[in-house]
């Protein structure tokens, strides 16, 4: 038996706004949409332009306040091969929210709180 990934959620209030973000910042477009019958809540599906792996953003239309994410201590991780120009675009976006100069990496914050890590290609 074999498993691939499929897919990973974040919970958004403001679908828009999300959307935005992560085509701005990560490059991501949409893959597929869902909305339910009676409008209670929306799935985008988003991916990057090879198509292997999709975030789902949920939007629940009844949801007002911020989703608790506790301590943040899971993230989505995207490997940059142009580290350098992404991190100069993340700053000028003002979404950098942790960085760790001694492991190459850096982390951004989503309109929801969501962190993601930023990693350079190998070379």
């Amino acid at each position: 038996m074999k498993f691939t990934f499929n897919h990973f959620n974040f919970n958004v209030l403001n679908m828009q706004r999300s959307l935005e973000f992560y085509e701005q910042a990560l490059g991501l477009h949409i893959a597929r949409k869902h909305t339910a019958a009676d409008g209670s809540f929306q799935l985008i599906y988003l991916e990057d332009d090879l198509g292997q792996f999709q975030l789902e953003l949920t939007e629940l239309k009844d949801r007002t306040e911020k989703y608790d994410l506790g301590e943040c201590e899971f993230h989505l991780a995207f490997t940059s091969d142009h580290f350098e120009e992404a991190h100069r675009i993340h700053q000028e976006m003002g979404v950098i929210c942790f960085e760790n100069p001694g492991m190459g990496i850096y982390f951004i914050e989503d309109p929801d709180g969501y962190w993601i890590e930023i990693v350079p290609a190998k070379k």
